[in-house]
């Protein structure tokens, strides 16, 4: 099986940015065309508004680099472009300032995270920001999650999900506490269908393969882990 042949990544022209913000804008239309009830515009991960918003993958020298503002233009455009086209009702969006994934960090994320929120809150009714916490620390052979994000919750109007590592007794905790709204969960609802019920439940949970998160393949780790009431695949169950 021959390996996948990428075309090398390019920088792109000043002149092509609109193109691509009103690119985000059609997509946010023919979502909610289809039905779906609104968009999450993907400003995180070392995705391409974040390689435009960290100073680490920046170099830029025109209106989109340098400054944190310059910086942060083209992400401010496409959330304003998706925004005017379905409503900020509509409109979430995922950041994750504090991380350093694919050579994409930042010198000063408080402050990229804290201008954004700003940027969010222009949008009356701006549905949620979704921020990913900073990298988990194993402290006496203990996975602590940081918790660093409550100043930008504090900070924004609209509804605000953490993201990072949690399990149910730490998602339970920080709701409850008031450190954020929701709590987002990727590899563990990846590998729980049902999660919910499971949490619901206290149930045990499927492990999540690490080595399928990121392949072509339309089934294998996407919709091959058994739901509750399955015990075709136990092998999987902890």
């Amino acid at each position: 099986e021959s390996a996948t042949v990428y075309s090398k990544p390019r920088r792109l022209r000043a002149d092509e940015i609109p193109g691509i913000v009103d690119d985000f804008r059609r997509a946010a239309r023919n979502a909610v065309d289809a039905g779906f009830d609104g968009v999450e515009i993907h400003g995180a991960n070392g995705y391409l508004l974040e390689q435009f918003m960290k100073d680490g993958a920046n170099d830029r020298d025109d209106e989109y680099g340098g400054s944190l503002e310059n910086r942060c233009r083209f992400a401010v455009e496409v959330l304003d472009a998706v925004v005017g086209e379905v409503g900020a009702h509509r409109v979430g969006i995922r950041l994750s300032p504090f991380l350093d994934y694919m050579d994409c960090a930042d010198s000063d994320p408080a402050a990229l995270a804290g201008y954004m929120v700003r940027q969010l809150n222009k949008h009356d009714g701006f549905l949620y920001c979704h921020m990913v916490e900073p990298r988990m620390a194993v402290v006496d052979g203990r996975r602590q999650i940081p918790h660093r994000l409550l100043p930008f919750r504090k900070a924004f109007n609209g509804t605000f999900i953490a993201a990072g590592g949690y399990d149910r007794e730490e998602g339970n905790k920080v709701v409850e506490e008031g450190y954020t709204d929701l709590v987002a969960y990727g590899r563990l609802f990846l590998a729980n269908p049902d999660l919910p019920r499971r949490f619901e439940l206290n149930a045990p949970l499927n492990k999540y393969d690490r080595s399928t998160f990121y392949t072509q393949d339309p089934v294998i780790g996407y919709t091959d882990y058994p739901f509750l009431d399955e015990d075709h695949n136990s092998s999987k169950l902890s």
